[in-house]
């Protein structure tokens, strides 16, 4: 019987083959200070403005907005709410939960071709390579839709620390939606009616085991998000997180007390193009362990997305065509080594 990913790292091994992936596969990655490729905004300035903001400081932070959605789609977020002590809670019950003995977490195994519970990769492809993780998937919108027999008991405040960090999440998602379409002199809500009353969000905590061949082995293989938006909580101290940037592979800088965020596939197409859903790829560590929980917000599977008209006219045509359920589409590619958004391209 081969050897789980927790054995290996603890052993030491050579991760067996369906972990390894081609060594030119690993790209360019620029090792220059990456700091001002991925803006830090402030979205108080947009939800609670101090006295001293004015209109400029609120546009000019608008434009820092639109400038990094466009070129790079992804920013790090302060301002945004939530407590530093709420923030290393989080980091906190993800680890206890990680450190659990392998039977007590499997009391929340995901059940096959499911995708919410603990487990690792899911097989679809005989040719899959799989990624050097575990994940504990959890939906945390609609409240009606949680599958609380998968939320964790142990530790204790696991429940009640996901419940209320999901709430503060959902308020900074509902901040940046609104701010996403002022940037593009479009209604405040014009982004949030496309996800609807039953937008889905889910939350997925990671962990990454040190691993003997950070060179020949991911903890997340290169991918795009299939959400509107990710809102991701890095790891303290251990960096993993990088985005593809004019074809070179560049770090997210751990800022502990900012939240990372990405765009995913589904606002590129809302937004015809205009905001970017980026490449990214965690890498592994050879002697560091690494965590992180990311929210992933979705619409309501049954709502049909698309550009609105406002963002199509004869200098930029409408790029992609309208699509429900879009989710599915993308795992089923990422899986496949294929690109989502170019199965609904026009």
């Amino acid at each position: 019987m081969s050897k789980s990913i927790q054995e290996m790292s603890i052993d030491g091994d050579e991760p067996t083959s369906q972990y390894k992936v081609l060594k030119d596969s690993f790209g360019s990655v620029d090792s220059s200070p990456a700091e001002s490729l991925f803006p830090i905004i402030d979205i108080g300035l947009w939800s609670s403005p101090p006295a001293s903001c004015s209109k400029t400081d609120i546009d000019n932070e608008l434009e820092k907005l639109r400038s990094a959605l466009s070129f790079v789609g992804c920013f790090q977020v302060i301002g945004h709410g939530i407590s530093n002590l709420l923030l290393d809670k989080m980091r906190d019950v993800a680890k206890q939960f990680f450190a659990l003995p392998i039977e007590e977490k499997e009391k929340y195994a995901r059940a096959v071709n499911e995708s919410e519970g603990y487990g690792s990769d899911r097989i679809v492809s005989e040719k899959q390579v799989l990624d050097w993780l575990y994940r504990l998937t959890l939906k945390v919108f609609p409240e009606d839709k949680r599958g609380l027999n998968l939320w964790p008991k142990d530790p204790n405040d696991f429940r009640d620390t996901l419940d209320e960090f999901a709430s503060k999440i959902k308020t900074v998602n509902n901040i940046l939606f609104k701010a996403m379409a002022r940037s593009l002199d479009l209604e405040e809500n014009s982004f949030l009616n496309q996800f609807g009353d039953q937008a889905m969000m889910q939350a997925r905590f990671n962990f990454y085991p040190p691993c003997s061949r950070p060179d020949l082995v991911f903890g997340v293989k290169p991918h795009t998000d299939r959400s509107g938006l990710t809102v991701l909580l890095q790891d303290r101290d251990v960096e993993g997180l990088q985005i593809l940037v004019d074809n070179k592979w560049v770090r997210v800088p751990v800022i502990p007390y900012a939240l990372v965020v990405n765009l995913g596939d589904q606002m590129q197409i809302m937004s015809n193009g205009i905001f970017k859903s980026p490449m990214h790829r965690v890498i592994t560590n050879l002697e560091k362990m690494r965590i992180s929980v990311a929210f992933f917000n979705e619409p309501d599977t049954e709502r049909e997305i698309g550009a609105g008209d406002s963002l199509v006219d004869e200098h930029r045509p409408r790029l992609y065509r309208n699509v429900k359920n879009y989710g599915a589409i993308n795992y089923e590619c990422y899986q496949k080594g294929m690109v989502a958004l170019d199965t609904v391209r026009f």
